[in-house]
């Protein structure tokens, strides 16, 4: 979401979807709040710390922005939790869906560096050791937000933007001249897995969200996510997409721009989602209690008043189909 007002920002979720709320992550209060580091404050065990390069694995104890970013983390589920547990209003004694989400350990393998430079990526042991202490440290998550908010019913989303680039070696070395390897599709699900498990075990939903273009949708499935969240128009819609929906795991279609836009309809955005599935194959009113409409992306991009209309249109065409 846009801004720095976490508070405004939660509020404004939950009056726009009030269905399924996400906690919201605002990358505008600084290198603590975004994506990664706000992954970085979720690690149990791993050290890291803020170079001017970015974000670096320690060999020892975190860094002052680790630290801010696990305060900050413990401040919005503080926040979270007295919104949702108000005394007044249908929110008293919550028991909805609630969705918390985290960058995923390929992402951040590609974006943070070992102690001695260089990406994660480049290191076996370090993508392993990386992908466990963030697997960790979101049971260690799910189960802080399961006593703060006892009624939820939790989703944990996994966000894996570089997942493709990974997966077929597009991702840069330090010094720019060449790529990392791609990674073999058996270590990369190795590691998905681990999310999965710990959102099952957590009682949680697991989904995977990534607004890349080719997403390895049978990879994805094969790690058992429940669902896959993406961008309409950049899915294939392949015969991988349908059979991955046939055997039972759900697609979240980003139909909402999410970045601001004029003149958009419910009509048009109810006809992207039912064109997608029929091109699938499937009856788009058969699937229908299975679909949850998104932004094509994250909206901290937009305006706020853009994020909040993007949010109600992503209700009301959820609604509709």
């Amino acid at each position: 979401m846009p801004g720095e007002d976490f508070a405004e920002s939660l509020r404004v979720v939950i009056g726009e979807t009030p269905d399924l709320i996400a906690v919201p992550e605002l990358p505008a209060r600084g290198v603590a709040a975004g994506m990664t580091g706000r992954a970085m404050g979720v690690l149990a065990g791993l050290g890291a710390d803020l170079q001017p390069a970015g974000w670096r694995l320690t060999g020892g104890g975190g860094g002052v922005d680790q630290r801010r970013a696990r305060s900050l983390l413990g401040q919005d589920l503080d926040t979270v939790e007295e919104q949702l547990s108000a005394a007044s209003g249908r929110y008293q004694g919550f028991n909805g869906t609630l969705k918390l989400q985290v960058a995923g350990p390929w992402t951040l393998a590609a974006t943070v560096e070992r102690p001695r430079g260089d990406r994660i990526l480049a290191d076996h042991g370090a993508r392993r050791d990386l992908a466990q202490s963030l697997a960790e440290g979101v049971r260690e998550q799910l189960a802080d937000v399961a006593r703060r908010v006892p009624g939820a019913s939790l989703i944990l989303q996994v966000d894996e933007p570089a997942l493709t680039a990974v997966l077929t070696a597009q991702i840069p070395t330090a010094s720019g001249w060449g790529r990392h390897r791609s990674i073999y599709a058996p270590e990369a699900d190795a590691a998905l897995r681990l999310f999965t498990e710990a959102a099952h075990a957590a009682g949680a939903r697991a989904v995977l969200h990534s607004c890349a273009p080719d997403v390895p949708v049978k990879l994805i499935a094969g790690a058992e996510f429940d669902a896959l969240s993406f961008d309409v128009t950049l899915a294939s819609g392949s015969d991988e997409w349908a059979e991955a929906f046939d055997d039972g795991m759900d697609l979240w279609p980003g139909v909402v721009p999410s970045t601001d836009t004029e003149n958009v309809k419910d009509s048009a955005l109810i006809h992207r989602v039912d064109a997608f599935f029929e091109r699938l194959g499937f009856d788009p009113e058969s699937v229908a209690d299975r679909l949850v409409v998104t932004p094509t992306c994250g909206l901290a991009g937009a305006s706020p008043s853009w994020a909040r209309r993007a949010l109600a249109l992503a209700q009301a065409v959820g609604a509709a189909r």
